[in-house]
């Protein structure tokens, strides 16, 4: 692939015929399977391809000999282990509200949606329908104007409701459908029973649109969430922020820490590195103006009880920053004037935050079966 003198290596892992065209869905190496897409030929240089070899006929082929004496050996199958499969895109856009948007990686739709160049979403219910028509029909009958389930958060424009995936099962599972076609390391939940949903909506004259959610089980005893997603139309507004700092907010109000259900995706990382910073900053300054000492003492725990995030994230998070120094046989955090300075400058930008008084919410207990 070239952009724009430099050829980029990439793998092809599908071909199609469209009309007297042939098209190459092309993965590019090192690079995040967003950027997966169809090429024509013209923009591929195949002169110098290279072919895989079949590495799994060759290492059974190598098996052999050493097997024909071991009867109760395992097959040689069972000792290969299977390349994941690299699922191709398969929805070509989709149109949410007055947002239409393409998506980044594959989500397993109906095949017969998936030929349609786009799919359309009820923005109130998230029922999916083939095209303008059929969706003009359903927003006849749909008496929705936000996402079912309690608003439990408002503030100015912004309001947060919380799904529960049993009693909104229909609603969950399309709301999975959705996010899975912007996060790779999503899992589907097709039981979502098990799981809570926190939707972040905008109000106007016409109802709450949906910004983004995020997701949590009722019951675990150390993730406050499952997973994140802002719409691509609302990325870099600082909703995703404002999608972890209310997952910690509940954390706060069931008086325990959290973290997120590891691994994160590159951009959630990207997120929640920021916001940990911050917040564990705003602890540390906050410490540091209150004492009229040149030091302060405060623990890691410390840390942790007052902003409800992990240990784990704390130390990861000084140590990412490097505050965290060895010093006289025992660890020390050394804030330096330099991350003073850039972190008062952040503070006097516009940002979009929580505010706990206009919470209404309180923590269940859903360790009892009737309420999962």
């Amino acid at each position: 692939m070239q952009k724009p003198d430099v050829w980029k290596m990439a793998e092809i892992l599908s071909t199609k015929k469209v009309g007297n065209k042939r098209l190459y869905y092309v993965h590019f190496l090192d690079f995040n399977k967003r950027l997966d897409d169809w090429f024509d030929e013209k923009d591929l240089d195949l002169s110098s391809v290279q072919f895989p070899r079949n590495r799994q006929r060759y290492a059974m082929e190598r098996s052999t000999g050493s097997r024909k004496n071991l009867p109760n050996a395992p097959s040689k199958q069972s000792q290969l282990k299977k390349k994941p499969v690299h699922e191709i895109k398969n929805v070509q856009w989709i149109e949410l509200g007055k947002h239409r948007m393409k998506p980044w990686y594959f989500s397993p739709y109906p095949e017969v949606m998936c030929a349609e160049p786009c799919i359309y979403l009820c923005e109130w219910c998230l029922k999916y329908v083939m095209n303008a028509t059929c969706l003009a029909r359903h927003l006849i009958k749909c008496n929705l104007r936000h996402p079912p389930g309690e608003e439990i958060y408002r503030k100015d424009t912004i309001s947060f409701f919380e799904i529960d995936g049993r009693r909104s099962m229909t609603y969950a599972q399309n709301l999975c459908l959705l996010s899975k076609l912007f996060l790779d390391e999503k899992t589907l939940y097709h039981n979502t029973d098990p799981f809570l949903f926190y939707i972040m909506t905008v109000f106007d004259s016409r109802g709450f649109h949906m910004v983004g959610y995020f997701s949590k089980e009722k019951v675990s005893e150390d993730n406050n969430l499952a997973c994140v997603l802002t719409l691509p139309p609302y990325q870099r507004m600082g909703y995703g922020r404002l999608l972890i700092e209310f997952s910690y907010e509940l954390s706060k109000c069931e008086g325990k820490t959290g973290t997120p259900e590891k691994p994160l995706s590159d951009l959630g990382l990207l997120s929640y590195r920021s916001f940990w910073a911050q917040a564990i900053l705003d602890v540390l300054i906050k410490q540091k103006l209150d004492v009229a000492e040149d030091k302060i003492t405060i623990s890691i725990n410390e840390i942790s009880e007052k902003t409800s995030i992990s240990t784990d994230d704390v130390v990861s998070t000084l140590t990412h920053l490097k505050l965290i120094k060895y010093y006289k046989s025992r660890y020390i955090v050394c804030v330096k004037g330099d991350v003073v300075e850039n972190y008062l400058k952040d503070k006097t930008k516009p940002q979009l935050c929580i505010d706990a008084t206009c919470m209404r919410w309180v923590p269940k207990d859903w360790t009892g079966s009737k309420k999962r």
